[in-house]
C-alpha cells in the first residue's frame, strides 16, 4: 500500500520518520523542523490506517513496514542516512530497516517489549474500549505539550482506525532487534511501558546506545523537547557527520 506522506526540507540526507498507533505524521513537527535545520530532507508518513492513508483489511506490525518500504523506496535514490520511529513505528522502522538499509536509526521508546499476558490483554483492551479523546483529556494527560501539538494529535486521534489495534493481539511479535548492524540510537521514557530493563540491557550488549530521559512520558519529544534535541544531535554528530554525508 502507498502511504501518504509528509516531505520537508531539501538537504543532502535523507530521513524516513514512522508515527506511534493512534498518531500520524504530524506527531513529529517539531524534529522534522529540527532535522531540516541540519541538511536533512525528512520523509515522515501516515501509516495504513492513521492520518490521510488508507485504511487496511488486515493490520500487522509486518505489513505495516511493507507499506513503509514500497512508499519510501521510490522516493529514495539510495539508502536513507536515517531511520527514526516511536512506539509501534518503532517496531515497524526496525522491520524496514532491513531492506532500506539505513546508515543509522533511532527508536523512540519503541514497542519492543509489550507487557504479555493478562497485563497485555488489559492494556490493549483499555486502547480499544477508550472513548474519543478530547482536547481537554490530551492537555490532562501532557501538560507539557504546546498548544499546537494538542490540536495536532487531537485531529490525528479523530482520523485513526480503531481496527488498529487488531495489528496489536499477538504480543510474541513485539521484540528488539537480534542485531544492531548499523548505529542504534534508543531514547525511553522515563517509565518505559514498552521496553523493560531487561530488553535494554539486551539492547546494550549487542551495541545499541540506549538513554532514559527523565521527566519524560512516552512521546518523549513532546515532553522534554529541548533535552530530546539535544541527545539526538550529539548522536548524530558523531554518527552522520554532515561533512561525510555531503560528500556521498
Amino acid at each position: 500500500m502507498r502511504l501518504a506522506t509528509r516531505i520537508s526540507g531539501d538537504g543532502p540526507r535523507t530521513a524516513v520518520l514512522v508515527h506511534g498507533i493512534m498518531s500520524d505524521s504530524s506527531s513529529w513537527s517539531s524534529v522534522t523542523s529540527d532535522l531540516v535545520e541540519r541538511g536533512f530532507r525528512v520523509i515522515a508518513v501516515d501509516l495504513a490506517g492513521h492520518g490521510a492513508s488508507p485504511r487496511a483489511r488486515r493490520y500487522s506490525p509486518q505489513s505495516w513496514a511493507d507499506d513503509v518500504v514500497e512508499t519510501v523506496a521510490p522516493l529514495l535514490p539510495e539508502a536513507p542516512d536515517l531511520v527514526m520511529g516511536h512506539s509501534l513505528g518503532g517496531l515497524v522502522a526496525s522491520i524496514a530497516a532491513e531492506r532500506i538499509a539505513p546508515r543509522a536509526v533511532i527508536y523512540v521508546d519503541p514497542a519492543f517489549d509489550f507487557p504479555k499476558g493478562i497485563r497485555g490483554a488489559l492494556f490493549k483492551l483499555s486502547f480499544a474500549m477508550m472513548p474519543p479523546l478530547q482536547r481537554r483529556d490530551l492537555r490532562r494527560l501532557n501538560p507539557r505539550w504546546s498548544s499546537r501539538e494538542i490540536e495536532a494529535e487531537f485531529a490525528a486521534h479523530r482520523r485513526w482506525h480503531r481496527r488498529t489495534m487488531l495489528g496489536l493481539v499477538d504480543s510474541r511479535l513485539f521484540v528488539p532487534p537480534r542485531r544492531a548492524d548499523v548505529p542504534s540510537l534508543v531514547i525511553l521514557a522515563e517509565r518505559s511501558l514498552l521496553v523493560t530493563r531487561a530488553a535494554a540491557l539486551r539492547m546494550l550488549r549487542i551495541g545499541m546506545r540506549v538513554v532514559r530521559v527523565e521527566g519524560a512520558g512516552h512521546t518523549v519529544w513532546r515532553d522534554q523537547p529541548e533535552r530530546f534535541a539535544a541527545i539526538v544531535g550529539r548522536w548524530l554528530a558523531r554518527q552522520l557527520p554532515a561533512s561525510a554525508s555531503s560528500s556521498r
